[in-house]
């Protein structure tokens, strides 16, 4: 295997405010971009060609990415000029393959923190002789994704839409967004239009009778599409539980420029991002401090994403929440239970709490 596509486009509307400016797959997680940390785990399969398949803020990606070559690979991009689907923009960014018609193609999924071996299931792939090959997880809960049943040889068997009842539950494995693909099947994906995979591409290939193959893996996995999940995601890097070659587990992990007060508690996997500041007295828990965040004294933050020159006031607590860039929270404010500030924004000092299921 030499090249791979991963799938950068979407907008990540459920992970605003932050994603008002930065594209998802760019945000960083641990310090790193989401994106950064595909790459580098691509790179060490065995991936010297990557394809970013690009649309909101594409941009963003060519200014910090660039050819690759700093990290170790080739980059090249496909721009959409609107959506087209998983399966649309797999095939758009096919133009940009070099590979043989029965080379096999990994495609990622660019918002997946996921410690899956990708040598072995390209491995697989290419020894089943599968037309498409698709890592799967088991969920407790399956009821919100869509559900990939297997044989006990690992055949699919269908592919079925999110359950409505029970007894629709007939497994807990569900698409984990890795696939590997013969060259030839994304060839054969509809040009120009949107297109799904999960429901379009893939069934049409069990119709055929082509083999498609589901490897069930249980290794590390989380879908970031959520501010909690980007949290917890970043969490999991710094502490170890999600794997990060080279990096040595720790409470905190502080990036250059940044300042934190002996007095101060940071642990719980949080990242205290370049230039950021952690006054006497405060608390920080499980968090991510954007680059020139400010927590003042003897504030309180848990679980929660304090966007880039952020500050929060001396006292001011918040728990689950997510702070824009350049908003401020003054003393006395309580945010918790999913409360959102928009960038910019500024709330007074205050006894006020606020909170939101948002």
């Amino acid at each position: 295997m030499r090249e791979a596509i991963l799938l950068v486009g979407g907008q990540g509307t459920r992970l605003r405010p932050l994603t008002l400016g930065t594209p998802k797959p760019m945000l960083p997680v641990a310090g790193v971009p989401v994106t950064v940390h595909q790459i580098e785990r691509a790179r060490a399969a065995g991936v010297e060609r990557i394809v970013l398949g690009t649309s909101y803020r594409a941009e963003v990606f060519a200014e910090q990415l660039g050819d690759g070559s700093h990290l170790g690979v080739e980059i090249a991009y496909a721009v959409e000029d609107e959506p087209l689907g998983t399966g649309g923009a797999i095939r758009h960014a096919a133009a940009h393959l070099v590979s043989g018609p029965d080379d096999p193609v990994m495609v990622l999924n660019g918002d997946v923190l996921s410690g899956v071996d990708y040598a072995g299931l390209v491995e697989q792939h290419v020894s089943s002789g599968a037309l498409a090959t698709l890592h799967l997880v088991r969920v407790a809960d399956p009821s919100a994704y869509g559900l990939v049943p297997t044989d006990e040889h690992g055949r699919v068997l269908a592919f079925r839409e999110k359950p409505t009842t029970p007894a629709e539950i007939v497994t807990d494995q569900i698409n984990a967004g890795c696939y590997v693909f013969r060259r030839s099947a994304i060839d054969a994906i509809p040009v120009g239009r949107p297109v799904s995979v999960e429901r379009e591409t893939f069934p049409s290939f069990l119709a055929e009778g082509a083999l498609v193959r589901g490897v069930v893996d249980d290794s590390y996995w989380l879908d970031l599409g959520t501010p909690w999940d980007f949290v917890r995601g970043s969490a999991d890097l710094v502490l170890g539980i999600a794997p990060w070659a080279g990096h040595v587990p720790a409470e905190a992990l502080v990036l250059e420029g940044a300042e934190v007060d002996g007095s101060a508690v940071v642990i719980g996997g949080t990242t205290v991002g370049r230039g950021a500041r952690v006054a006497p007295g405060a608390r920080v828990h499980g968090s991510v401090l954007l680059d020139g965040a400010v927590i003042a004294a003897d504030a309180v933050v848990e679980d929660s994403v304090i966007g880039a020159g952020a500050h929060i006031d001396a006292g001011a607590v918040v728990v689950g929440s997510v702070i824009g860039d350049g908003a401020r929270i003054g003393s006395g404010n309580e945010l918790r239970a999913g409360a959102r500030v928009w960038p910019g924004i500024e709330l007074p000092a205050t006894a006020v709490r606020f909170s939101t299921d948002a």
